[in-house]
């Protein structure tokens, strides 16, 4: 377990070290562009859309598949409290 800690320590710091060279431009632009305070605010709008949408999403989701588990539950429940299955051979 060490060595596998050891090696996902060293990926991230070597990540983490190597990715603002990767990124900046002799202009100090990133790859966007300038950015002022229209893309900002866009950006903004973008994540207070985002949020609520993603958790109404993964609510969804989450509903479904414990509709889905309880349907299940349910079905198992009545195969086995059936009068076939009581007697034996």
């Amino acid at each position: 377990m060490t060595r596998v800690s050891r090696t996902i320590l060293t990926t991230a710091l070597t990540f983490a070290l190597l990715a603002p060279a990767a990124f900046a431009q002799a202009s100090g632009e990133g790859l966007y562009g300038e950015t002022d305070d229209r893309v900002v605010t866009k950006a903004g709008f973008i994540l207070i859309a985002f949020f609520p949408l993603f958790i109404l999403m993964m609510s969804l989701l989450q509903w479904k598949l414990e509709k889905r588990k309880d349907a299940k539950k349910a079905a198992t429940k009545a195969r086995a409290g059936g009068q076939v299955w009581k007697g034996g051979w």
